[in-house]
């Protein structure tokens, strides 16, 4: 059982000081996919005059920026980061930017708007673009703080965290959250992308995790550990579905998820799609297409 982590002290608006170098201000915007909102931090010293990094403004919302201006108010904003175009992440940072005159930076959005719609409220921010595009592994500096760059592809093609060196801490936005498992949708997701970036945050070894959505992880080792059990052992029984004759996604998910209300069946579809172009991918299986109307068997 993965353990997670949904119970922590907040208010929408409120700007919480929740380590020496990190603040956090969440906005209003709970949902099913963003659990009680979009957690935006700050990072850097709380002196007046200190430059801060800020990761994630959230979703275009008038409260929130107004929120998130007070928390650097004396402070200068050098760099605004973004994990990924998801419009719960992205929007709202290039009206922060320009207002507190700071670069934007993340990595390059996908060619064209390819992520999963209707059945999930992830739609990309199809406006968004930064000023600079991270790779992965970049160092960004202020005061008393350094911030790498961390490529992890699979929740989205897109996906960077962040770790803050001083703290041994990453960033993770929707890479891994405490809540609840993350969202993994194709075409723009891959489950064999996730699994490979889930892998190289473990042996990172981080002291703690701060998602973007709900409360930070802190028993990491563990928790991760749980969180690639969790995954493996849903592939191990898609793969028996598949060995029991099952064809489409629309026959594997009543069966997996028999005792999941049924309207999270959507989401779930996709991640079983996931699972099924990965082991495609693995040469398990063969397929008709990479969509949930098309059919699959044992290679």
């Amino acid at each position: 059982m993965i353990p997670f982590v949904r119970e922590f002290d907040f208010a929408y608006g409120r700007r919480d000081q929740v380590s020496p170098l990190i603040q956090r201000v969440i906005a209003d915007n709970p949902g099913p996919f963003t659990f009680t909102g979009t957690g935006t931090y700050v990072v850097g010293r709380p002196d007046a005059g200190s430059s801060v990094a800020v990761i994630d403004p959230g979703p275009m919302d008038a409260a929130h920026l107004e929120a998130l201006l007070k928390a650097v108010e004396g402070r200068t904003v050098s760099h605004v980061l973004v994990t990924h175009t998801h419009r719960d992440h992205a929007p709202l940072a290039r009206p922060f930017a320009e207002q507190t005159r700071a670069k934007v930076l993340a990595a390059r959005p996908p060619m064209q708007e390819v992520h999963a719609s209707g059945a999930l409220d992830e739609d990309e921010d199809a406006d968004f673009f930064p000023d600079v595009v991270l790779a992965g592994g970049e160092v960004i500096e202020g005061d008393g703080w350094t911030i790498e760059a961390v490529f992890t592809p699979g929740h989205a093609s897109n996906h960077m965290a962040f770790a803050l060196i001083e703290e041994n801490a990453l960033f993770c936005g929707d890479h891994i959250m405490g809540w609840a498992t993350t969202v993994v949708a194709p075409p723009d997701g891959s489950m064999r992308a996730y699994l490979a970036s889930l892998e190289a945050v473990i042996a990172r070894e981080f002291r703690t995790l701060w998602p973007t959505h709900g409360a930070p992880v802190t028993e990491v080792a563990p928790f991760l550990e749980a969180y690639r059990a969790h995954r493996l052992e849903r592939e191990a029984q898609v793969l028996a579905r598949l060995k029991a004759g099952d064809r489409r996604v629309s026959e594997m998910v009543p069966v997996l998820y028999a005792a999941v209300d049924q309207r999270l069946w959507p989401a779930a579809s996709l991640s079983v799609l996931a699972h099924m172009i990965k082991l495609v991918e693995d040469g398990v299986a063969t397929s008709t297409g990479f969509d949930l109307a098309s059919e699959f068997s044992l290679a």
